[in-house]
C-alpha cells in the first residue's frame, strides 16, 4: 500500500512537489526497480537516477567501488544502457510502481550537444520529473576538462538542455571548482532551475601489499561522512550565491545531517553510500526528520531551510 504524503515534510522544488526532502542520491539508486525489493522507495521524497547518456557505456574496468575507512571511493565510469534503454526499459516501471517518489534524471555526456541530445530522446517519455546535469564529467573536446570548471562551456551546455526540455533542470557541481559560487550563478543565468552540491571529490586508495591502487581505474571519487563538512559548506555558499533550490548531498547518514544541509539553504537532501550500507537507513532519517519536528514544534520543515545563523 502506498504510503500518503507527510504534510509537515512537504517541500517544493523547481515547480515540483516532494512528500519529503529526501532523495537516493544519483549513482546509488540505479534506474529504481533494483532498490524495489530493498527498500520502500514511494516514502521517499524522490530518487535520482543513475547516469544517462546517448549511448551505452561500458564503465571502468573492475574493481569498481572499494572501502576507504570511514567511506567509500568508486569510480564506475558512468556506466549506462543508453537513454534508448532507459527509455524503453526503465522509465514505464518508474512511471507505474511511483505514486509520491519524485524522480530526476542524471544526464551526462563527453561534449556539450550530448546533454542535450539525451533530453530530447527522453523528455516526451513519462515517469519523470526533471534533469540532473552532471557537469563534473569531462568535456572530452576541451582536453578532459570539467565543463563546471569552464564557464563558457558550462554556459552553453545548460543552455542547449534548457532548449530541449520544460521541465526542471538541476546542475551538478563539483566541491573542487575554485568558486562554487560563480560556477552556480553561471548556471543560474543560463536557465537552471536548481543547483545539485556536491560531486564526489577525487581520491586514491592503495593496496599496500601489491602496491597497485584498490580500483581497476587507478583513482576515484570518495563519498561518505567525511564529505558531508564539505558539502555544507557548498550549499551555504551556493546559498548566499543564488535563490534557485538545492540538492545537498554528501556524507548524509541520519537527520542530523539532512538537518544541517537543509539549515545550510538545501531543500532537498541526498542520501548515497549510507543507503548503500544499509538500503532501510532513508526512510528511518524521514521518520526521524518528522519526529524533530514535532520535538521542536515545527510545522514544515520549509520553516527550516536556509535559517543557519552565522557568527558575526
Amino acid at each position: 500500500m502506498n504510503q500518503s504524503p507527510r504534510p509537515v515534510l512537504a517541500v517544493a522544488a523547481a515547480g515540483i512537489q516532494f512528500q519529503n526532502p529526501l532523495m537516493l542520491a544519483a549513482g546509488t539508486a540505479a534506474y529504481g526497480r533494483e532498490l524495489a525489493g530493498v527498500m520502500r522507495l514511494d516514502r521517499l521524497g524522490g530518487l535520482v537516477t543513475k547516469a544517462v547518456s546517448v549511448e551505452p557505456r561500458p564503465g571502468a574496468p573492475a574493481p569498481r567501488v572499494a572501502d576507504c575507512g570511514d567511506g567509500m571511493i568508486n569510480a564506475v565510469g558512468l556506466a549506462n544502457p543508453g537513454a534508448a534503454a532507459v527509455r524503453r526499459d526503465d522509465l514505464p516501471w518508474l512511471a507505474r510502481e511511483l505514486h509520491h517518489a519524485r524522480v530526476i534524471v542524471n544526464v551526462v555526456g563527453r561534449v556539450v550537444e550530448d546533454f542535450a541530445e539525451v533530453i530530447r530522446l527522453l523528455d516526451d517519455a513519462d515517469g519523470h520529473h526533471g534533469y540532473e546535469l552532471n557537469v563534473s564529467c569531462p568535456n572530452t573536446r576541451q582536453g578532459g576538462l570539467e565543463f563546471g570548471a569552464d564557464a563558457d562551456a558550462l554556459a552553453q551546455l545548460v543552455r542547449l538542455a534548457r532548449t530541449a526540455t520544460k521541465r526542471p533542470l538541476f546542475v551538478k557541481l563539483s566541491p573542487t571548482l575554485g568558486n562554487i559560487a560563480d560556477v552556480a550563478r553561471c548556471a543560474a543565468d543560463a536557465g537552471a532551475d536548481g543547483i545539485t552540491v556536491v560531486n564526489t571529490i577525487p581520491g586514491l586508495v592503495i593496496e599496500t601489499a601489491t602496491r597497485r591502487p584498490a580500483l581497476g581505474f587507478g583513482s576515484g571519487g570518495v563519498s561518505g561522512p567525511g564529505l558531508r563538512p564539505v558539502g555544507v559548506l557548498a550549499t551555504w555558499r551556493v546559498r548566499s550565491a543564488v535563490s534557485l533550490p538545492i540538492l545537498g548531498v554528501g556524507g548524509v547518514g541520519s537527520a542530523d545531517d539532512a538537518l544541517q544541509y537543509l539549515m545550510a539553504g538545501a531543500t532537498l537532501v541526498g542520501v548515497g553510500t549510507a543507503a548503500l550500507a544499509d538500503p532501510r537507513l532513508p526512510e528511518r532519517v524521514v521518520a526521524d526528520l518528522e519526529r524533530w519536528c514535532a520535538h521542536h514544534g515545527v510545522r514544515s520543515i520549509a520553516e527550516i531551510i536556509g535559517s543557519l545563523a552565522w557568527p558575526a
